[in-house]
């Protein structure tokens, strides 16, 4: 007799390709498959239902949580009244118009319209683009280099893979791309020289990006994209003095900025943007994930007065912009996009964020940080990270054949909470709704003491 959804679990393996997966041991049968069936707060339910505290909010998206009726009904509501119209050449609906007004009404200073696509991955293939068209309207052509960081995040694309610096979206695809080149990535734990203050650290790193530039020169380097807080690359807040040394840099360079705020926008940090909360001063930014908390899909780049200036004489000079997404400011997005923004406001989120997730911070540390076997215990409003060493005093990480990261999220998992083993090294990260409260935050600590009692 078949149990339920076996034929549901037998259809998944032989019709669906799943991303950032093993394929191989997926089709076969020997990995785990989760259908999930509904959600609410921080929790979500699978098909056999057993409830779990999502403490990585899907892919760090779901800010608002689980449930919320009135985004529901937003979408429904436009969808009923319209679905579909594109927004090529000056067409436009209430709800993208209504969130373009929003969106700049608590972006940083200096920023003057929004481009919408679907996701973080093709909002930052059109920033490369408009960082291009930029340059060849100032008569730069020379002037295309991206400086990313290794152990950035910013898409999976051909050129948005390339930007990310991470080996597992390069391997066997050809990436990166040659205008793509990588900087140090800032993170403190992995200091070359322990005796480094972090003052040292991002001096270090600051000499390091200089001469990167005079190495590539700077007429040729038109970009520097960065997140404010490393996200996907191990959950690494920058070390102190970090982003204004920086743009000191690329200002005195005459090199464009770009802020990936796609983890980090409307509300992580415990501030509406990441610019804000470090002081930095953006030409463009990437906003998805906690634009519609993904109830619906949506991206936008916000991009700045100086580099929009620019963009309207080029239109004055060669017709209108050749970019365009058939989705574009799709509505149904639009919609989902100012009914969270609306709930983000009236809930709070932004200062829960913020206080919250300081508590889920320093809770973990109090709890684990003097395990033998924790390297660091770091984090930023509600962002949090547990990084593993096999010798604490020397920072020597664990062979990586061992997968103690894997372990350990999947000890996490049978307590009851879903935190995520992140890539290139045994690091595991916690990024929950901004909506979680102070005994979600417990329980999430209380999992993650028996997890890492149990595997290490």
């Amino acid at each position: 007799m078949l149990l339920k959804n076996d034929q549901l679990d037998q259809w998944d393996r032989e019709n669906f390709f799943h991303p950032s997966t093993h394929l191989a041991q997926h089709a076969r049968g020997e990995s785990p498959n989760r259908i999930v069936t509904g959600g609410s707060g921080v929790y979500i339910e699978d098909r056999d239902g057993k409830r779990l505290l999502d403490a990585f909010a899907g892919l760090y998206c779901v800010n608002v949580g689980y449930g919320r009726t009135e985004i529901a009904e937003a979408i429904a509501s436009q969808a009923r009244e319209l679905a579909y119209y594109h927004a090529y050449v000056g067409h436009g609906t209430e709800a993208s118009i209504t969130l373009a007004k929003m969106i700049l009404d608590r972006a940083p200073k200096g920023m003057s319209k929004v481009y919408f696509g679907l996701g973080g991955s093709d909002a930052n293939e059109t920033n490369i683009k408009l960082i291009w068209y930029y340059n060849n309207i100032l008569g730069r052509p020379e002037k295309k280099k991206i400086i990313s960081r290794w152990r950035g995040y910013h898409g999976s694309g051909l050129m948005t893979g390339s930007l990310t610096g991470l080996e597992g979206f390069h391997k066997k695809f050809d990436l990166p791309l040659a205008p793509v080149i990588h900087a140090e990535a800032p993170y403190y734990y992995r200091r070359p020289d322990p005796a480094m203050s972090e003052e040292a650290f991002t001096n270090h790193l600051v000499a390091e990006l200089e001469a990167l530039i005079e190495r590539e020169g700077a007429d040729t380097i038109a970009a520097f994209i960065g997140e404010p807080v490393l996200g996907t690359g191990g959950i690494v807040p920058p070390p102190a003095g970090y982003w204004d040394a920086v743009q000191k840099v690329l200002k005195k360079h005459d090199i464009l900025l770009v802020a990936d705020e796609v983890v980090t926008g409307f509300g992580r940090l415990g501030s509406m943007f990441g610019s804000e909360h470090y002081g930095i001063e953006p030409d463009l930014i990437t906003i998805a994930k906690g634009l519609t908390s993904a109830y619906a899909p949506l991206s936008g780049s916000i991009v700045g007065e100086k580099m929009w200036k620019v963009l309207e004489r080029g239109t004055d000079e060669n017709g209108p912009i050749g970019h365009g997404w058939t989705y574009s400011a799709h509505p149904i997005g639009a919609a989902a996009g100012v009914a969270n923004l609306k709930l983000v406001d009236s809930l709070g989120l932004v200062g829960n964020a913020g206080e919250t997730g300081a508590y889920l911070v320093k809770s973990m540390k109090e709890a684990v940080a003097d395990h033998p076997h924790v390297g660091e215990v770091r984090g930023e409003g509600m962002l949090c990270a547990v990084e593993f060493a096999e010798d604490k005093e020397s920072r020597r990480a664990f062979d990586p054949s061992r997968k103690i990261g894997p372990q350990v999220a999947a000890a996490l998992l049978e307590e009851g909470v879903i935190g995520r083993a992140m890539p290139q090294g045994d690091i595991l990260g916690f990024a929950p709704p901004l909506c979680l409260a102070r005994e979600e935050a417990d329980k999430i600590v209380d999992a993650t003491v028996k997890a890492v009692k149990k595997v290490l």
